[in-house]
């Protein structure tokens, strides 16, 4: 099971010698899989969670693919309806053939209101935008002449019905994001329930969970997978295994924009992970 790592792209604390420092520690740790977030206008509603600066996804993965070499690069998740979907297609097909085959493409359509509102783009219509681009862009790759990328890996981000059918209909794998491993598994029966109807596979599971090394273990019913111990969160990457899951992102941005001043507690958080599951292979 491969792991990746998000990194936050926003706050205070970003810039591009942070950015370059958190793609060289987690390539250095062993991590397979690096991925950021897209926010196009900083609105309210996004500065709320999300401060800037916020560095645009596809040119920020451009600049650490040129500071990497082996660890995948992706996008957690693109907001499909904010882009025209030939500039995705483009965009994408382009960072990938110049990072050497690196790039996943995760995507969702989007929950800040103001921000859509800001980009003229139709807030109730943004899965139906979604679908129609995602369609499209699917069909620019199908240009090898021009495009030259072939078919990249789509990962559907979302938690709702409608996520659900977006990655069986549209998706090489489906990408929840934050959630107790009691949900997930309701989920994905929905997920294999909605694959029989559709008549089509079931897509492969890539989550993100959140990352929180606490001393003492998270007990209740509302604890999110990758929240506590370090033994809870092992077993939460093997319960993860078990389920299907072939990649598992680790998210350690817990809300807090300070955070993005001070990387160390993250990757100490992530080195714990790093040196657990080096000694379960060994």
């Amino acid at each position: 099971m491969l792991l990746g790592v998000n990194v936050p792209n926003f706050g205070p604390g970003t810039d591009p010698a942070m950015l370059r420092s958190w793609a060289q520690t987690i390539e250095g740790m062993g991590f397979g899989l690096l991925m950021v977030s897209d926010h196009v206008a900083v609105t309210p509603d996004v500065a709320e969670q999300y401060p800037a600066p916020f560095y645009e996804p596809f040119t920020t993965l451009s600049y650490l693919a040129g500071v990497t070499s082996r660890v995948q690069l992706g996008t957690t998740v693109l907001i499909v309806p904010y882009r025209h979907p030939l500039l995705i297609a483009r965009m994408a097909a382009n960072l990938n053939q110049l990072s050497g085959g690196r790039l996943i493409l995760g995507v969702g359509v989007g929950w800040a209101r103001q921000e859509f509102e800001a980009l003229g783009v139709p807030f109730e219509q943004r899965g139906r935008l979604t679908d129609e681009y995602l369609q499209a862009v699917r069909a620019a790759w199908d240009d090898e002449y021009d495009y030259r990328s072939g078919p990249l890996p789509i990962w559907v981000g979302g938690n709702s019905d409608a996520g659900l059918r977006r990655a069986v209909r549209l998706g090489d794998a489906w990408h929840p994001l934050r959630f107790t491993i009691p949900w997930l598994k309701e989920a994905l029966e929905r997920l294999e329930a909605i694959a029989d109807k559709e008549e089509k596979p079931v897509p492969p599971l890539a989550p993100r969970i959140c990352l929180r090394l606490t001393g003492t273990p998270v007990t209740g019913a509302d604890r999110k997978a990758g929240e506590g111990t370090i033994d809870q969160v092992m077993d939460d990457l093997e319960h993860l295994r078990r389920l299907g899951a072939r990649t598992v992102l680790l998210d350690p941005f817990n809300g807090d924009p300070d955070e993005t001043l001070h990387p160390e507690h993250a990757w100490q958080a992530l080195a714990t992970v790093a040196a657990n599951v080096r000694t379960d292979t060994t």
